[in-house]
């Protein structure tokens, strides 16, 4: 037997599995939203523009501090500023892509999600971090992910609370907040 020929049932192992990836593709193909043009390109990156200059806005006002002793408001500056400039780099290449999907009803769970973060850094001043961010776990996994009450309530304080210990404790970052160890 030569080394190019198959082994007995190689050949049908790989029609299995040309059949499986051919299946595969065609579900993948139904679930797909319609695929939208150019256009949707550059609407999403206006609008994740805006969201990271609106972000970057709200994350100074916190004060920046400096390297050696950040700010509450350093790290969510950069994140804002990175997300704007990434925004820039997609509004000015977006007129040549055409690989965006149209926008659906499931569209309005990332501006909701968007809506909610942007509560969240305007409630922190007023009512501290452990209130906002414990809420914004329970929109975001209830709400907007249809995850069980159970899973929802535990991931959301367990996340609130693992992020209080690494900004107040860990990085020093001085957030308001109402609870104190």
């Amino acid at each position: 037997m030569s080394e190019t020929a198959p082994r007995p049932g190689e050949a049908r192992e790989h029609d299995i599995l040309a059949e499986l990836q051919a299946e595969v593709a065609r579900d993948l193909a139904d679930e797909r939203p319609p695929q939208g043009g150019p256009s949707y390109q550059v609407v999403a990156a206006v609008v994740v523009l805006v969201l990271g200059l609106a972000g970057a806005w709200l994350a100074y006002g916190y004060g920046l501090g400096s390297l050696r002793r950040p700010g509450p408001g350093l790290w969510p500056f950069v994140v804002s500023v990175l997300i704007a400039v990434l925004a820039a780099v997609l509004l000015a290449v977006g007129r040549h892509l055409d690989d965006a999907e149209k926008f659906t009803r499931s569209s309005l769970l990332v501006l909701a999600g968007g809506a909610t973060f942007v509560a969240l850094g305007v409630l922190l001043p007023v009512v501290g971090f452990e209130i906002p961010a414990a809420l914004l776990g329970i929109v975001w996994l209830r709400f907007l992910g249809g995850e069980s009450w159970r899973s929802t309530i535990v991931v959301s304080l367990a996340t609130t609370a693992a992020f209080y210990v690494l900004f107040l404790y860990g990085l020093k970052i001085p957030l308001p907040h109402l609870i104190a160890f």
